[in-house]
């Protein structure tokens, strides 16, 4: 079994930060959300409040959407085209991707570009409102441990070194650099 991050390893970018902007764009009352997600992303950047608080505050502009699940199937449909190439060359029947990103975002990806699992960060679509951790760092392995229990991961790859806890536990770990793929250091 593989298992992959999203954005920017399978995902040209931060789907999270297109969808975002893709709001802001498409549905222009997300933007009477904009003064709180500044305020609280100044807040963050100097460390005063988590990311998680941060987020939490950013998806607060879901609920000025009313037709959610169109704008993500739009998006996700419009977008399919940031799936690296190296990525569709490689893929198998049992990939798994666990991600940051909100769950309902990825899960959209995921199910067009034929990845039967896949684990995120579970968000109300229509609240923005977290259910649990964000799916970074251990808590990605924690969350893997919950479906796969000891389950070998063959091979794994990230953008980021904060996926540490993940590539620990794989036979084999790629940092993914754009379209490179390098040995990652798991010290």
């Amino acid at each position: 079994m593989n298992v992959y991050d999203w954005d920017d390893t399978i995902y040209r970018g931060d789907s999270t930060v297109g969808f975002v902007k893709y709001l802001w764009l498409h549905r222009p009352k997300t933007l009477i959300n904009l003064p709180r997600t500044v305020w609280f992303g100044l807040l963050y950047v100097i460390r005063i409040v988590p990311k998680l608080t941060f987020k939490s505050n950013l998806y607060r502009m879901f609920r000025y959407v009313e037709d959610m699940e169109k704008v993500v199937e739009d998006y996700t449909s419009s977008h399919l085209d940031h799936v690296k190439q190296w990525y569709k060359d490689i893929q198998k029947e049992d990939d798994v991707v666990i991600s940051a990103s909100p769950e309902f975002l990825i899960q959209s990806f995921c199910k067009k570009v034929g990845i039967k699992i896949c684990m995120a960060s579970v968000v109300d679509i229509h609240t923005g409102v977290y259910s649990g951790l964000n799916c970074h760092g251990k808590e990605k392995v924690r969350r893997y441990r919950e479906v796969f229990n000891d389950t070998k991961i063959e091979n794994f790859y990230s953008d980021s070194y904060s996926d540490t806890p993940l590539a620990r536990i794989a036979e084999n770990a790629y940092l993914v650099k754009g379209d490179n793929l390098l040995p990652w250091d798991k010290k």
